[in-house]
């Protein structure tokens, strides 16, 4: 079990994520804006790992990555992407912030796969995937 942030301004998509992690035992917090997300951080403490839209209004997704990454506690923040945008052009943004990223749709059993994937390996081995 993992505390998982979950930003998406798709309420749809929101609540269908969280509701799947939760039935895999997961513990979520979710936000529909970056904004939304850093005040939920400093209330909640740091999650264990975080689920980023990329296509945000306001602060779209990198750019809520690289905010995180200023904070201490959140440098080593294992990051997933999961976003429609499937231009190579932004994979490789994603990945260059040191995170996974997953396109929508997406397949359940791959993000659950990933967020495992993510919680075993040491922020070292994570940085080189």
């Amino acid at each position: 079990m993992a505390r998982v942030m979950v930003v998406d301004d798709d309420p749809d998509l929101l609540a269908l994520v969280e509701i799947q992690l939760r039935q895999h035992g997961h513990l979520v917090s979710k936000a529909s804006s970056g904004a939304e997300a850093l005040e939920v951080i400093a209330a909640k403490g740091a999650p264990d790992i975080a689920v980023l839209d990329v296509a945000m209004p306001g602060m779209n997704g990198f750019d809520l990555l690289k905010e995180l990454r200023t904070r201490d506690s959140l440098k080593n923040l294992p990051v997933i992407f999961l976003s429609a945008r499937v231009n190579p052009e932004d994979v490789e943004a994603g990945r260059a912030l040191d995170a996974v990223y997953l396109t929508k749709p997406y397949v359940m059993s791959a993000l659950l796969d990933t967020i495992d994937q993510l919680l075993k390996a040491p922020a070292e081995v994570r940085r080189a995937n």
